[in-house]
């Protein structure tokens, strides 16, 4: 199993979805829910392709923080 930071965003009508580490690996949903389920299928099918071509799989490096200001 891996893991992959993603970043979820509201916009007006819709939800995106984006991991930094898999760069064009994005995804969006009606709500926060189907654009969790869709990006997790784009992930999966994201390293199927890399592995597929012999690739190597991307290491996690993003991390997440909040800063105050």
């Amino acid at each position: 199993m891996h893991r992959y930071l993603v970043v979820f965003e509201k916009a007006d009508d819709n939800y995106s979805a984006y991991s930094p580490d898999l760069p064009g690996c994005i995804a969006t949903g009606a709500t926060r829910d189907e654009v969790e389920k869709n990006i997790r299928k784009a992930i999966s099918f994201h390293i199927e392709g890399l592995l597929q071509d012999g690739l190597p799989l991307p290491e996690q490096v993003s991390f997440t923080e909040y800063v105050e200001v």
